[in-house]
């Protein structure tokens, strides 16, 4: 008994550390395996998709799969549903974005919540159902969940799993995410500033961009004419010289 508890032990002990190490923030992960070239570029989508076919055909023409977490209302917008067709044809991650686009949590108090349990639950049923005509199917092993305006704390992170769903968000340090922004905002930046941050970031991160989780959004607001997903080909020919594998994030973060 005492030799079998033993082997039990070493045996754990050996498949932890063989797992790789990601890295979580709030309860949800942000980064892969920061040892392997591998990384995912992902969008989200609610309102817009005026991307959709320049970003589905540039990827198309390179081979190259990227993952798409999108709302119930883009899912159920018939103006998007040829797209979608497109995007899961081609073999992309198709995922959950919430429902409605709801704000979780407070953005000056992050601890406090603006849902209830419930309320997060129904709509993010909602958000499957709204996936289902697409015959969109789970995944083998786990279903990634990335939350509306990237913002959520602990407890979304416990809800969702509870839900049998593992949250993700973007890995900081680049200002990708910022390219749904438009001049009128404090927050806006350039196409130009946000492909450079990119460069920065890889060349200043001992690691670079592996096991990174890259979000850009696939479609942005009229008042953005600077639309960042124009330079996705640039970003892509970037990545390709510098050794990256962009990859699908189940495939990324597939342990």
């Amino acid at each position: 008994m005492k030799q079998t508890l033993t082997l039990f032990l070493l045996l754990h002990i050996w498949a932890v550390a063989a797992q790789p190490a990601f890295r979580f923030s709030y309860g949800a992960i942000v980064r892969g395996d920061t040892t392997s070239p591998r990384m995912a570029v992902v969008f989200t989508g609610h309102e817009f998709a005026d991307g959709g076919n320049f970003i589905a055909n540039t990827l198309k023409k390179r081979n190259l799969k990227a993952s798409f977490f999108l709302t119930g209302d883009f899912y159920r917008n018939p103006d998007f549903g040829k797209l979608i067709g497109q995007l899961r044809q081609n073999g992309h991650y198709l995922g959950a974005h919430s429902d409605a686009h709801l704000l979780y949590c407070d953005w000056s108090r992050r601890d406090s919540l603006l849902v209830t349990q419930k309320q997060f639950v129904d709509d993010l049923t909602a958000n499957y159902t709204a996936m289902f005509p697409f015959s969109i199917p789970p995944a083998e092993d786990e279903l990634y969940f990335l939350p509306p305006y990237e913002w959520y704390n602990d407890t979304i992170a416990v809800w969702t799993r509870q839900q049998g769903l593992q949250l993700i968000n973007f890995s900081p340090g680049t200002r990708s995410a910022a390219d749904y922004t438009w001049p009128q905002l404090p927050n806006y930046r350039s196409s130009r500033v946000i492909l450079q941050s990119i460069r920065d970031f890889e060349r200043a991160s001992p690691a670079g961009l592996n096991g990174f989780i890259l979000l850009l959004h696939i479609g942005t607001d009229p008042r953005r004419t600077d639309k960042f997903y124009k330079k996705l080909p640039t970003l892509l020919r970037f990545l390709k010289a510098r050794g990256y594998q962009p990859v699908r994030v189940d495939e990324l973060l597939n342990r």
